[in-house]
């Protein structure tokens, strides 16, 4: 038999475009936000929009609304974007990303973030209430806050968006002035949500359908995830720390957002301050007299910091209720590192609550906080310098725990005022943003390890937060030898910002989580959890932190088995290792340490407050189907013409069916055989 060829007659209408991020809906107590499309998903006439002058077309003079519009990322604005909101000749909309960033900057999120879940209130510091003494985001348009009737996707390939406008110039553009003729190029945009109005209307359908049906149908999901957090000395994670345990609490958050699905970069907005955090812990790890320090120190990574502080006021909730190791009593002092890695010349901001500094003894403490990081910065490239008295903490985790407890603390940033950040909550917060640059030509491998001068600045200011925190543990030996490795810096930024799939955090992981490394990292919060973020940070602070043991798998998976394994202060973790020269074959082996997971879950879903204003109730709507096509589309006269024509022809042929079926006997009997006769 000869070699058979299939072609469906849908692969030679439409072209699929697969690489797209749809805007999806989030709901909170009172709002529903983002995009979706009907449940059948939305069509239009497709037109090119590279300047403002373009909309005028799509708006007003073209004959062939609805429009389905191919718009310049330097066009992706709010001005342009409530335009096309207030009719109903736009049926959806596709944004090619800006390539460079917009100079101009874009931050689609809002001017004053997480405003109304942070401390400051009418009952706590009001004059500095809804950022009145400092915008903290002044580039913020509140887009993403925004809630659009109609799809809105982003185009990740260069080649695809080549193809719609192709596809535009041949069928779509108007000739001498005249409208274009039929067939026109179309596209069609899937993206419709099951969860409408709140989180409270979603989440009581779902309670519902949950409790009285067999097959329930969840229409939304709660974010969440986990929160990775170590100590400098191991304790019990099953007990509780001594009340008289001093420990110091280094923080900062690991997730991002943009105004598209699972596009988070967050360059500037997070990995700087993370990846800061996770080498500061690596140098205090490995000062010699750490197990005599008098206070521990706790270093944390919190998710869903941009959704109203998740991840922080679930540790303060389950620290409140004895849910956790540590009590808010047991935090000596609080540090914070913020956006760190565009700082002007050397100068990092200390940031304090004026509020709380009110009181006598919190502002001693404050002020040996504050000294005893300046002391840290003596003979570094890093300058400390206060913000002011006067000045408000800028958002940042710390709040949440000052709303619970007045907490020495203090939050480093690269800002005095507004952020520095252009791009804060955007697609556009990615490597260049930070001032990664490499040179060409270089393969993987060695990108990898090629030492970038944001590498050696963010190692900088580990080593300060490093050498600080030694001293707020009590340390008393010289710091000099406390010193943050470049190298290590450089291979976390390639990893958290270029590619996850690279050799070292290949060998860095369980064999199990392999499928976790995708090429480009993006770090927002989702409800499916652990994230890979989440994943990644627990294993790079494991690896860095912790110690390799002689132990066999088996021995190593069931540390229970062993009597001299305190199960209950250390994780042991069976890695892949690294690979063997010349081979395939990687060295597994057995890490210890005491990295571990605690729930990032908003604290109203576990009291069923979905209504509160207490605590964040961000939910994220589920949905059955997103995709995107283009393809040809006839004019209405030939669609009608074609639909009659059909109906016609099924009419005529239901005709000729009936009386072909009536006439049966006589048009299909069989003739007599000659032969045979009657007498």
């Amino acid at each position: 038999a000869g070699s058979c060829r299939g072609n469906s007659v849908e692969r030679k209408i439409y072209i699929p475009l697969n690489r797209t991020a749809p805007c999806v809906r989030l709901l909170n107590a009172t709002h529903q936000i983002g995009c979706q499309s009907s449940i059948s998903g939305d069509t239009g006439v497709i037109h090119v929009v590279e300047k403002e002058e373009d909309l005028r077309w799509v708006l007003a003079d073209g004959p062939h609304p609805p429009y389905m519009i191919l718009l310049d990322g330097n066009l992706f604005n709010r001005s342009v974007l409530l335009q096309l909101k207030g009719t109903s000749r736009v049926s959806g909309l596709a944004v090619a990303a800006a390539k460079p960033s917009p100079p101009q900057g874009f931050s689609p999120g809002l001017k004053c973030p997480n405003d109304g879940f942070g401390v400051y209130s009418k009952d706590y510091g009001p004059e500095f209430a809804h950022c009145n003494t400092t915008v903290w985001n002044p580039l913020g348009s509140g887009i993403s806050y925004e809630d659009f009737d109609f799809p809105i996707f982003l185009l990740e390939d260069a080649n695809e968006t080549q193809v719609i406008k192709q596809c535009y110039l041949d069928h779509n553009v108007p000739r001498d002035g005249s409208a274009p003729e039929y067939p026109l190029c179309a596209m069609q945009l899937f993206s419709h949500m099951h969860a409408v109005t709140s989180t409270v209307t979603c989440m009581r359908r779902s309670s519902l359908q949950s409790t009285f049906s067999i097959n329930p149908e969840i229409v939304c999901d709660p974010l969440l995830d986990y929160n990775v957090w170590s100590t400098l000395q191991p304790i019990n994670s099953s007990g509780k720390v001594d009340p008289e345990k001093e420990v110091i609490m280094v923080a900062t958050r690991i997730d991002s957002h943009s105004f598209f699905w699972n596009i988070a970069p967050g360059a500037e907005g997070a990995v700087s301050s993370f990846v800061t955090h996770l080498a500061a812990a690596e140098a205090l790890h490995k000062a010699p007299d750490v197990p005599l320090l008098p206070r521990n120190v706790m270093f944390t990574f919190f998710q869903g910091e941009t959704f109203d502080y998740i991840g922080s006021s679930r540790m303060v909730y389950d620290m409140e209720q004895d849910k956790f190791p540590l009590r808010l009593d047991n935090i000596h002092s609080f540090v914070e590192l913020n956006q760190v890695a565009l700082r002007n010349g050397s100068v990092l901001w200390m940031h304090t609550d004026p509020v709380s500094r009110m009181n006598q003894s919190v502002d001693v403490q404050v002020r040996n906080l504050l000294d005893t990081l300046s002391r840290s910065s003596v003979g570094s490239a890093v300058t400390l310098q206060e913000a002011g008295f006067s000045q408000p903490l800028p958002p940042s985790s710390f709040q949440r725990f000052l709303r619970a407890r007045h907490i020495p603390g203090v939050v480093l940033t690269d800002h005095r005022t507004a952020f520095h950040n252009r791009y804060y909550q955007s697609m556009y917060d990615t490597p260049e943003n930070i001032r990664m640059q490499y040179p060409e030509g270089l393969s993987p491998e060695e990108t990898l390890e090629y030492v970038t001068d944001t590498a050696k600045a963010l190692a900088e200011v580990a080593t300060v937060v490093a050498r600080a925190l030694y001293g707020l543990a009590g340390g008393t030996n010289s710091t000099s030898a406390i010193q943050a490795d470049p190298k290590t810096v450089t291979r976390m930024l390639y990893g958290f910002l270029i590619k996850m799939n690279n050799s070292w955090f290949q060998s860095i992981i369980k064999p199990d989580l392999k499928g976790i490394l995708g090429d480009v990292p993006q770090h927002y919060v989702a409800v499916s959890n652990p994230v890979n973020t989440t994943y990644l940070v627990q294993y790079v602070l494991a690896n860095l932190t912790g110690t390799v043991v002689n132990l066999t798998k088996e021995e190593c998976l069931n540390p229970e088995k062993n009597p001299h394994s305190e199960r209950e202060m250390f994780e042991y973790s069976w890695v892949q290792g690294s690979l063997e020269p010349n081979s395939t074959a990687r060295v597994p082996l057995c890490v210890r340490s005491g990295v571990r997971l605690s729930k990032a879950l908003s604290p109203a879903f576990e009291l069923r407050q979905w209504g509160s204003r207490e605590y964040s109730t961000w939910t994220e709507s589920r949905w059955k189907d997103i995709r995107a096509r283009i393809f040809l589309v006839a004019s209405r006269e030939l669609e009608i013409l074609t639909l009659v024509l059909g109906i016609a022809i099924l009419l005529l042929s239901l005709l000729a069916t009936y009386f072909i079926n009536a006439k049966a006997d006589v048009l299909f009997s069989l003739p007599r055989d000659p032969g045979a006769v009657a007498y």
